[in-house]
């Protein structure tokens, strides 16, 4: 079969792939189904394939559901295509796979990143939303791949059959990452933890419009910031609010005092800083004192230590505004993620590589443009560490809307754009090392 014909080919199977997990989605500890396709289908190719307990230290893990949604959806992944042969080994949330191709020759350990959790977002189910017309839209409700990572997950496979078809003009190892949990922040400090990068010399995360026109790419990102997300819960003690208001201790009263000091937090003068109380539940009546309340909160900094003041900052508001209104407070530290810049040397081969793809028009050799957060930032920082070199790739794609919106989708160009990058990229990493 010539060239032109295995891009085709590819190009379809990628299409495929994406469609299938666009169908499918599964939210961060539940991508039950998705690895243990992933996995299959790297064990087909001759890969070694190390999965859950191998590549994730389990306390490590942050914002994990509860063990009843763990086994639901365990029972749904097995009524829905996922390889049974897998299966097993992504039980409790254990999502994470690595599949390791060794050349047997001496050369660079290159390691691939992509990630394949989707959100909790109920799909736009109408025409002009170009899955539904197409009738690839989810079938879970309020579970949407709103973020494009059912396209990374097709990337990574798509690298993965290309790579080991060129096999023999390789050297060294490349590792591919399939990583769970990315959504929240919680997932990478789980493998990174468990050793996934020690020994990585190149690494490289990846992601898909975020912005960036189609043809274009940045071969290194350093915009993101620096995250802490918590769930916090006031326990007070209910009363009724007219006859004995003065025998409750009032969490409503104590998550609004707090809300009002996490607001007030001085900015830093080092760099960006954010905090956000996104959700205030409390209460159960009028006329009853409100025995709980829960906030839901992030912070965010330029660095890691912006974002370390804004969070010991938000932990003494909480405690204080607890011991003000004698209720108690539970915080749980349910994602996070540090920051982290690219390699120079590496975005320059990856920005002379990106030149001669005939997919690409512009090459964006850096961006600082703050683009949230990403907690692909662990397995940068442990690999800059330890002396290698990594960076953050965005493959451009014009967007129907914006990444987390209902009605999100992107060009399916983009896929075979990631691969043939990330592909010439391998090539060339091996050839510096020659």
């Amino acid at each position: 079969m010539d060239k032109q014909h295995q891009i085709v080919n590819l190009e379809q199977q990628l299409q495929n792939w994406r469609r299938d997990f666009h169908q499918y989605p599964e939210i961060g500890f539940l991508e039950m189904r998705t690895a243990s396709i992933v996995a299959s289908y790297l064990e087909d190719l001759g890969y070694r394939v190390y999965a859950g307990e191998e590549v994730m230290k389990r306390e490590a893990r942050m914002g994990v559901p509860d063990q009843d949604t763990l086994d639901g959806h365990f029972e749904w992944a097995r009524q829905n295509g996922a390889d049974k042969k897998w299966l097993d080994r992504f039980a409790d949330g254990m999502t994470g796979v690595v599949g390791v191709l060794d050349t047997g020759k001496p050369g660079p350990v290159i390691a691939f990143r992509v990630d394949m959790d989707a959100l909790e977002i109920q799909e736009e189910l109408s025409p002009g939303h170009f899955p539904f017309d197409e009738g690839f839209a989810s079938v879970n409700e309020n579970t949407m791949h709103a973020c494009g990572h059912d396209g990374h997950t097709a990337i990574g496979m798509g690298l993965a059959k290309l790579l080991m078809d060129d096999k023999d003009s390789l050297n060294g190892i490349v590792k591919l990452i399939f990583q769970p949990a990315e959504e929240g922040t919680r997932g990478a400090k789980s493998m990174t933890e468990a050793g996934v990068v020690d020994d990585v010399d190149y690494f490289i995360a990846t992601h898909i419009g975020t912005g960036v026109p189609a043809r274009h790419v940045v071969a290194g990102n350093a915009g993101f910031l620096a995250t802490t997300k918590m769930d916090v819960v006031f326990k007070g003690k209910a009363a009724h609010a007219g006859a004995a208001p003065n025998e409750g201790h009032n969490a409503l009263v104590a998550a609004s005092t707090a809300v009002l000091g996490l607001y007030g937090i001085p900015r830093h003068a080092a760099g960006a800083s954010r905090i956000n109380v996104g959700v205030l539940e409390a209460g159960s009546g009028r006329n009853i004192i409100a025995s709980q309340a829960l906030l839901k909160i992030e912070t965010r900094g330029e660095t890691s230590e912006v974002n370390e003041y804004i969070r010991e900052q938000a932990l003494s508001i909480l405690k204080g505004a607890a011991l003000m209104h004698q209720t108690e407070v539970d915080i749980q530290i349910v994602g996070e993620a540090i920051s982290s810049t690219p390699s120079d040397e590496l975005v320059d081969i990856i920005s002379e590589v990106a030149a001669s793809s005939p997919y690409i028009d512009q090459v964006i050799p850096r961006s600082d443009q703050a683009a949230g957060s990403e907690d692909a930032t662990y397995f940068m920082e442990r690999v800059k560490e330890r002396g290698g070199f990594a960076t953050y790739m965005i493959v451009g794609t014009n967007l129907s809307a914006g990444h987390h919106h209902e009605r999100f989708d992107y060009e399916e160009d983009a896929l075979l754009t990631g691969v043939d990058l990330l592909f010439r990229t391998a090539k060339a990493l091996t050839k510096v090392n020659d």
